[in-house]
């Protein structure tokens, strides 16, 4: 009798310990797949670029990957196992797969033979073009740690038939885009003692140089060819700038700025590279260029006027305006973070959706912050209309809304450059079954 006794007192308190947790457990989950549909009506579980694939056989709902992922929402626990929830938010840290005691989750491209978004590579990032190699964010894996690596490993692979030759007016590379794969590329050249020119439209920095100031940018322990180890595992945007500068002048960058590169032509030896300042001759070729590309533009009247801008560099220049922000990504988000915190501004950010969907963990807990303090006020489910010079005329939920604007920052994505690279022949997933789908 004593025991029955003993037994059901256990099992009722090991009920109160254990119900709370439980029942938390299952609020989780339900809470998981209302987020995972309402991501789906979004279009935003579709991931840009890498992403963490799950195999669902091997997968035990532990949820260490959903622990390990510093972006948030990337990953939730879908009828007992690990799914995709909001796919954009994915970076490719891959600590989510190195969290995984199973072994059951790889973060990587998935078939690129399906996506039309990504140039099909090889294992050494040589296109269909031989000579012609792709790296760093424009063959779809993101972060500088994989850029650097990726810039490296390319110039390394490169067969030593393809390198030096009789004409001296070929060098072995012509390297386009002055961002962390370029740069690595570039250094890798020096240590190979091969001919190179490091060619960009603008300073070197590459996408870094359109972050705001003081942005935070994740990095990795990574080693820099010549240079040395990175060790810290966040830098702002300053101190990698001034790492480059040091870089570039310390090895004497072969670099040269102002070549909008617009064509890319086979000759006999190698390649052609057409900028409108000029061409240069090049055995090999490789593209380190941002999936950016030039920045979209929205097609309203006023979009042209002295306020508007596609990229914010000193918030702390902005005092007492009327700013209206585009957008709902990260860049828009820490723009409007950064022009928030400045004396005297009424910051708005006009965004297509209801809500934010695609943003960092970390800005979505700034710009909220933000939001409750009134320093930033977001204006959901609206596009702009006419940028006025006064004023911005919205179009919203609630009907046509006119705001006093003194500028305007448009954080609309970019127009990645796969036009240009199409034309040079370079191939993408999913063309293949385009033609023999038509």
């Amino acid at each position: 009798m004593e025991s029955h006794l003993i037994y059901g007192i256990t099992l009722a308190l090991m009920l109160i310990i254990f119900l709370p947790y439980w029942i938390k457990f299952r609020r989780k989950q339900r809470e998981d797949i209302e987020r995972r549909k309402e991501a789906e009506m979004l279009g935003v579980i579709k991931p840009l670029a890498q992403f963490p694939m799950i195999n669902q056989s091997l997968c035990i709902g532990c949820g260490a990957c959903i622990r390990a992922c510093p972006e948030g929402d990337v990953l939730g626990i879908v009828y007992g196992k690990a799914a995709i929830i909001n796919g954009v938010r994915c970076i490719g840290h891959g600590l989510c797969e190195a969290a995984c005691p199973v072994m059951a989750l790889k973060v990587g491209l998935g078939d690129v033979t399906t996506r039309d978004d990504i140039p099909i590579l090889d294992d050494d990032y040589q296109s269909n073009i031989p000579g012609v190699y792709v790296v760093g964010e424009l063959g779809g894996i993101s972060l500088i740690r994989n850029a650097i690596s990726q810039g490296r490993e390319a110039v390394e692979r490169i067969p030593e038939e393809r390198l030096g030759g009789v004409d001296p007016h070929f060098r072995d590379l012509v390297i386009v885009g002055a961002g962390p794969a370029g740069l690595s590329a570039s250094l890798t050249a020096i240590e190979r003692d091969l001919s190179y020119v490091l060619l960009d439209q603008q300073e070197a920095g590459g996408t870094i140089l359109q972050y705001p100031r003081q942005k935070l940018v994740m990095t990795q322990k990574v080693d820099v060819p010549l240079y040395g180890r990175l060790r810290k595992s966040e830098y702002s945007k300053e101190e990698l700038l001034e790492i480059w500068e040091d870089i570039f002048q310390r090895y004497g960058i072969n670099f040269q700025s102002g070549h909008r590169i617009n064509q890319i032509t086979p000759v006999q030896g190698g390649f052609q590279v057409f900028s409108a300042n000029g061409s240069f001759l090049g055995r090999n070729v490789i593209l380190a260029l941002g999936r950016r590309g030039s920045p979209r533009k929205l097609g309203v009247p006023g979009e042209d006027k002295e306020k508007v801008a596609y990229q914010l560099v000193d918030a702390q220049s902005y005092n007492e305006k009327h700013i209206l922000v585009v957008g709902g990504g990260d860049s828009a988000v820490e723009a409007a973070i950064g022009l928030g915190k400045q004396m005297g501004n009424k910051v708005s950010v006009s965004y297509r959706k209801p809500r934010f969907f695609r943003i960092k963990k970390k800005n979505e807990e700034r710009v909220g912050k933000l939001i409750k303090q009134g320093r930033i006020s977001p204006i959901w489910s609206s596009q702009v209309v006419e940028i006025r010079d006064k004023t911005v005329l919205l179009n919203t939920d609630h009907g046509l809304e006119e705001i006093p604007n003194d500028y305007v920052f448009i954080f609309a994505g970019g127009i990645p450059p796969f036009g240009f690279m199409r034309e040079m022949g370079i191939e993408f997933g999913g063309e293949a079954r385009q033609v023999a789908a038509g």
